[in-house]
């Protein structure tokens, strides 16, 4: 069985990151507890990382997710949980980019 990677790239409309990650933060524990959870986590940029980073910028961060199949994933995307989260936010998001990834 192959794991799915996903990276999702949120971004907040301005000055509104902070309560879009309170509301995330809130349903972790919802996520984490869905049948082929292996990882789910929001990350933001690190500080003093140098000149070779690439800045998500003061309004994003990015959901580092891992699935142990597609079909996990896929009922992930249509829980309960995730539809409740995605009605509390969908106003306060200026774009949302959802990478799904394999080993290479």
């Amino acid at each position: 069985m192959a794991v799915v990677h996903v990276f999702a790239i949120i971004t907040a409309k301005p000055g509104q990151r902070d309560a879009v990650l309170e509301i995330f933060r809130a349903n972790v524990p919802a996520v984490r507890a869905e049948d082929g959870c292996i990882e789910y986590q929001a990350v933001v940029d690190a500080a003093e990382a140098g000149p070779f980073q690439a800045p998500l910028g003061p309004d994003s961060f990015a959901v580092v997710e891992k699935w142990e199949s597609m079909a996990t994933l896929h009922a992930h995307a249509v829980a309960p949980h995730m539809k409740a989260y995605g009605a509390q936010v969908k106003d306060m998001l200026a774009d949302r980019k959802i990478h799904i990834l394999s080993d290479a």
